[in-house]
């Protein structure tokens, strides 16, 4: 095996630590199921989260509707498998349809640039979302669709256990694939464009190819993640896939650490571990205090602040040496 891929691979087993640390801590005092069943939501946001790393911390674009290829690839899967398709079959199709929506929401990028590039990305996931809701002869619109239990040759993945173990599974295949692709010249091209595009240009990198390529790979990322999200959920309709979530998806990636491979992992465990922090806090709190709105906003907004002053690179982030 050669250095790049062992160098590649510590990220991949450094940013499993923490969830599983959260996992055991949940075991022993939360009960094995709700642990499990938070474990495999963690193992699902991260592999959504590495696609935003890829676009957005490797290839240095603005993506505002990530969400919108998560819903590609879930919609794929929950179709396939209705129609007879065995699950692990169906998912790289779920895969390829998130890809598919990269490639188209990459177009843009052609003729614009930053913010409005940015904005362009956010009308993609409005124009999905409205799709999936009208095209009711398909998705079913606003009612969703019913999806079964991930099989695998006679196999139910239909309980907590079976379900964190498939994802993370696909999650460290996905994060090793990344780790190969980040040492690549694949990689090193999106860094030099997210770096310098007149400097990238001079050196014979074509811009408009390596954004692209970041926008498929992580569309395929996003699907992948929406393929199995939508098994584990079991039930998908369009309004699960709408700017929160893509908003949710970016501070993912922002507070775990957009340039780094384990900032996925670790934004991913800030992001599904709130809400239940929220609701033990609320439990604790006096009473005008526990029946307060925003309670949620307040603290994303918290842990935001708090990643900027002690952790502008993210939690996965150094104070110096090389992103990957």
């Amino acid at each position: 095996m050669s250095a790049p891929i062992l160098r590649g691979g510590v990220p991949a087993v450094r940013a499993a630590l923490p969830w599983l640390a959260v996992l055991l801590l949940a075991l022993a005092g939360l009960g094995t199921d709700y642990a499990l069943g938070k474990a495999t939501l963690v193992a699902t946001y991260a592999i959504a989260g590495l696609g935003v790393v890829v676009v957005v911390g490797q290839a240095g674009q603005i993506a505002l509707g990530q969400a919108a290829l998560v819903a590609l690839g879930a919609y794929a899967q929950a179709l396939l498998v209705a129609r007879g398709v065995p699950a692990p079959l169906a998912l790289p199709v779920a895969a390829a349809a998130g890809a598919l929506g990269g490639a188209l929401a990459s177009l843009p990028a052609r003729r614009l640039g930053g913010l409005y590039f940015g904005m362009s990305t956010l009308a993609f996931a409005l124009i999905v979302e409205e799709a999936l809701a009208r095209w009711e002869s398909l998705t079913h619109g606003a009612a969703g669709l019913t999806v079964g239990a991930f099989t695998l040759a006679g196999w139910r993945a239909d309980s907590t256990l079976a379900q964190a173990t498939v994802s993370v599974a696909v999650l460290a295949l996905a994060m090793l694939a990344c780790a190969r692709l980040f040492a690549s010249r694949h990689g090193r091209a999106w860094r030099a464009v997210r770096d310098d595009e007149i400097a990238a240009a001079a050196c014979g990198i074509d811009n408009d190819a390596a954004k692209m390529q970041a926008f498929v790979v992580g569309g395929a990322l996003s699907g992948l993640a929406g393929g199995l999200y939508a098994h584990w959920i079991g039930f998908i309709s369009p309004e699960q896939f709408g700017l929160v979530f893509s908003f949710e998806l970016l501070m993912l990636a922002f507070i775990g650490g957009a340039r780094r491979l384990a900032g996925a992992a670790w934004g991913a465990l800030v992001i599904v571990a709130i809400p239940p922090l929220i609701s033990l806090l609320r439990d604790r709190l006096p009473g005008d205090w526990a029946r307060a709105s925003g309670l949620e906003l307040l603290l994303f907004g918290a842990v935001i602040v708090g990643v900027v002053l002690l952790r502008p690179a993210g939690l996965a982030g150094e104070a110096k040496g090389h992103d990957r």
